[in-house]
């Protein structure tokens, strides 16, 4: 539909032509001006996109909120792309529907209560915090064709797990390829994506093979991937060898700043608030700890630097979190000493059990957006007029039910230096893998998403520099622009992450797509038309 403004346009024209001109001039001159307004035909270049496939992760699945949904789904920038490869003579995507409007809450399921199954979360705008819907389902089949799939992103999926045979076993594999896999007792993720007839992929892994433990709050029980890079990029040549050993070009994307997302950073380490009577109140029933952790200088432990950090004290204002840090000295035999030599009783070393390895948080060390549905609740379970609020009162991650306590909440200083090193090894691993098999006679382009990143976050370039990140973007103003509206990395209604923190919502997933499109315009003379972002939908939300 022409505009307002270009119908006055071509009808003042045609008004002044009527003196001058014969009929079949006005009709000429009218289909010369109309034709001006068309936009130029999109082109698909030097590419083929008439079969296009994408392999990855949750990030190419199209989770989001903390399941795979159907909303999610047919967002994900893989189906995105396709809509677009379309205009320019593309052929169909088939995406393994998973056919649920809420989906299957990865990290809330098993619910604990009988018959009730949490599916997406959704922003609560009065509590300002992901809540979850209570109409999930388990994860089903795909009944589907697989034998003409288009979307092979499996949620979980790390790069070293890529080739692996019986990845989908059913009872014991993931279950989000089980769903789909050609045969979950034997198919790979790349052998079933190699069977597919293709013209064109896109792939992007990685980040699982470091997100998880920055995720767990750098637990060992989910290492990171070959710390030196050598495994990741051996696993990375193999794939990208066989999806192009028949000429088929492709698109590769490196790994986004993980510790910058808002699952680390919804959540400030001195999220404790207080008024001055409410600290007072919480010193004066703390004092007993706080002198039996001094006491232990006279008990046999000797670092009074250590139990310095140790020390609990409150006051009005924001606080640090109390938390569980399972990489302090356990001060458990020093609290039996004040015992046995009489310094406390038996009722107050049980007391005592929780402090053992416990401190403040300081400045810089990073909690988990899954602390959000612990901090502040009671530790003890009752409804007693003694309170033990865990972060404040009762350490966060300590646990009087549980035999395992441990730090799953937050990152300290040295686990997310872990994090930095191993991303920028795997992006360097990355880099070199694609410029190895470019020079070998392959064709694949590669989109870096870091700068955007830094972009987005209005990072300073020393800032960058510290997360291994691009100084090029870093502005120091948050938040990007598209068409005049500020977009900021969060998961606020103006936001680009879904309410899990960590998943791009329609808005982002439409941002990386437009990103793979500059590269795959400008590298294969193409001109795919881009995606409009704001007509996408933002995070979803509730009152």
């Amino acid at each position: 539909m022409k505009s307002l403004y270009n119908k006055l346009i071509i009808s003042t024209f045609a008004l002044a032509a009527l003196a001058c001109s014969s009929e079949d001039d006005l009709i000429e001159d009218w289909i010369d001006v109309n034709e001006t307004e068309e936009p130029a035909p999109g082109t698909s270049g030097d590419l083929d996109l008439s079969s296009y496939i994408s392999i990855g992760n949750s990030l190419t699945a199209g989770f989001a909120d903390g399941a795979l949904y159907n909303q999610g789904q047919e967002n994900s920038f893989p189906n995105l792309l396709a809509g677009q490869f379309a205009m320019v003579g593309g052929g169909n995507f088939n995406q393994p529907d998973i056919n649920s409007v809420d989906g299957y809450h990865t990290s809330l399921n098993p619910s604990g209560v009988e018959g009730l199954i949490f599916g997406r979360t959704v922003l609560d705008l009065s509590a300002q915090a992901p809540v979850p819907t209570t109409t999930g389902e388990e994860i089903g089949a795909y009944t589907g064709n697989k034998a003409n799939l288009g979307n092979f992103g499996v949620p979980g999926l790390r790069l070293s797990q890529l080739e692996t045979a019986g990845y989908g076993f059913p009872g014991a594999g993931n279950a989000f390829f089980t769903r789909f896999a050609t045969d979950p007792n034997t198919s790979s993720v790349l052998g079933d994506a190699l069977a597919v007839d293709r013209s064109f992929f896109t792939l992007w892994l990685g980040a699982n093979d470091y997100l998880g433990y920055a995720t767990s709050g750098g637990q060992g029980n989910t290492p990171l991937t070959d710390f030196s890079g050598t495994d990741f990029g051996t696993a990375l040549g193999s794939a990208l060898g066989q999806l192009t050993a028949d000429g088929t070009p492709g698109v590769v994307l490196d790994l986004p700043p993980v510790v910058t997302l808002p699952f680390f950073q919804a959540i400030s380490w001195d999220r404790i608030e207080l008024d001055a009577a409410t600290a007072e109140t919480l010193n004066n029933g703390l004092a007993s700890v706080n002198g039996a952790l001094q006491g232990t200088l006279s008990a046999g432990y000797s670092d009074s630097d250590d139990i310095a950090r140790r020390l609990i004290s409150y006051s009005e204002g924001n606080n640090p979190i109390l938390v569980h840090d399972e990489e302090l000295v356990d001060l458990e035999p020093y609290f039996d000493n004040l015992e046995a030599g009489m310094a406390i009783t038996a009722q107050q070393r049980a007391a005592l059990v929780p402090y053992e390895q416990s401190r403040p948080l300081v400045d810089g060390e990073l909690v988990l957006l899954s602390a959000g549905a612990v901090l502040g609740t009671e530790a003890d379970g009752d409804d007693t007029v003694e309170d033990t609020p865990i972060g404040v009162v009762i350490p966060l991650g300590f646990s009087f039910t549980e035999a395992a306590n441990g730090d799953q909440y937050f990152l300290n200083a040295a686990e997310q230096a872990a994090i930095v090193t191993a991303r920028a090894t795997y992006n360097g691993a990355i880099s070199a893998t694609v410029t190895a098999l470019n020079d070998g006679g392959a064709d694949i382009g590669l989109v870096s998403v870091q700068p955007l990143f830094v972009d987005m976050l209005g990072l300073d370039a020393a800032t960058a520099t510290a997360l291994a990140l691009p100084t090029g973007s870093a502005d120091g103003v948050q938040g990007i622009e598209v068409d005049g509206v500020t977009l900021t990395p969060d998961f606020a209604p103006n936001g680009v992450f879904s309410s899990d923190g960590i998943h791009p919502n329609p808005r982002g997933h439409a941002i990386v797509a437009n990103e793979i499109i500059a590269v795959m315009n400008a590298r294969w003379n193409a001109n795919i038309p881009t995606i409009s972002v704001l007509e996408k939908l933002g995070v979803t939300f509730q009152p």
